[in-house]
């Protein structure tokens, strides 16, 4: 869908090959547990293509969609904790489907080292203009006398639990069309076959900028500059609506040389050019990392519970 190639417009960089004295492995293997062209696969393109310069190594990268990610995620977790196979993960892939529907073969919690979180992004909820609703408000007293239904990339997705989360907060139910991958859920939102959805800002930026969608509220505590005049739904009384996808980098093992690499990569005035242009903040050393994903599993088991979100 044309729309949705510049979603992340100008991220998506070739993994390059360098000759150079091997540093963690002669080959540097990025798995992304989605399939290609998403916003998770475009990052990991940036990622490797300054890793190979940093690392003196071949970075690829490999997509291994699947499964809500487990597939890719257990391709690491079998992987030799030599520090030659990365898992770049996201919050859905490797906190909310393990709760949902537990991979077999693999502990999400056990199998992996934190190494970094490269860095977040708020969720935005938007409308198609034809529904005619102009506030979160709105959206509220349309939805308290019509019937609206949202759509998202399926069940336990950030873009299904976040609509849900709305909706317990808010008193109202807007019904959920799950779809397979955000892609065709937003060409049916732009098609007006779905009343609202939700996703990640720069899935939905461009989208906004066109007016091909209506923004109503940041998912988040703090507005965002990309849309400096959107307010949050903490500001709109709601203040346990709030979703951030993180996407982050985990190894079988720890591997220092490999979050200092990133660290230095992230930390590069071209890279931090395109995270802030497309909303991306808050990296994370693999401490402080750690420490989230603990709060992470620690939050959203009686979350989704309490939303009565289950698996297909």
């Amino acid at each position: 869908m044309n729309r949705l190639r510049v979603l992340l417009a100008g991220l998506s960089l070739l993994a390059i090959s360098i000759n150079a004295t091997p540093g963690i492995a002669d080959t540097v293997k990025v798995v992304v547990p989605f399939a290609a062209g998403g916003p998770v696969d475009q990052l990991a393109r940036i990622l490797a293509a300054e890793l190979a310069s940093v690392l003196g190594d071949n970075v690829i990268v490999e997509d291994r969609g699947g499964a809500g990610g487990a597939l890719g995620s257990e391709m690491v977790a079998r992987s030799a904790p030599d520090g030659s196979t990365i898992l770049l993960a996201s919050l859905g892939s490797q906190v909310l489907s393990p709760l949902l529907k537990p991979p077999t073969t693999y502990n999400p919690i056990k199998a992996f080292a934190p190494v970094m979180l490269v860095g977040s992004v708020p969720s935005l909820l938007v409308t198609n203009p034809k529904l005619d609703v102009s506030t979160l408000n709105d959206l509220i007293a349309r939805a308290k006398r019509d019937k609206l239904v949202y759509g998202s990339a399926g069940p336990g997705t950030t873009m299904n639990i976040a609509v849900e989360m709305f909706n317990f907060a808010a008193g109202i139910k807007i019904a959920h069309v799950p779809y397979r991958g955000a892609a065709p859920a937003i060409n049916d939102l732009l098609g007006g076959h779905v009343d609202v959805l939700n996703a990640d800002l720069p899935v939905l930026l461009p989208l906004v900028k066109a007016g091909s969608v209506k923004a109503l509220a940041l998912f988040a505590t703090e507005r965002s500059p990309l849309l400096p005049d959107l307010p949050t739904t903490a500001e709109m009384g709601l203040p346990s609506v709030v979703m951030e996808n993180w996407y982050g980098v985990f190894l079988p093992e720890t591997r220092e040389k490999l979050e200092k690499a990133l660290i230095s990569v992230v930390e590069m005035p071209s890279i931090k050019e395109r995270f802030l242009a497309n909303g991306m903040h808050g990296t994370l050393g693999s401490k402080a990392f750690e420490v989230r994903l603990t709060k992470e599993f620690a939050y959203w088991p009686d979350m989704i519970k309490k939303l009565g979100i289950t698996a297909e």
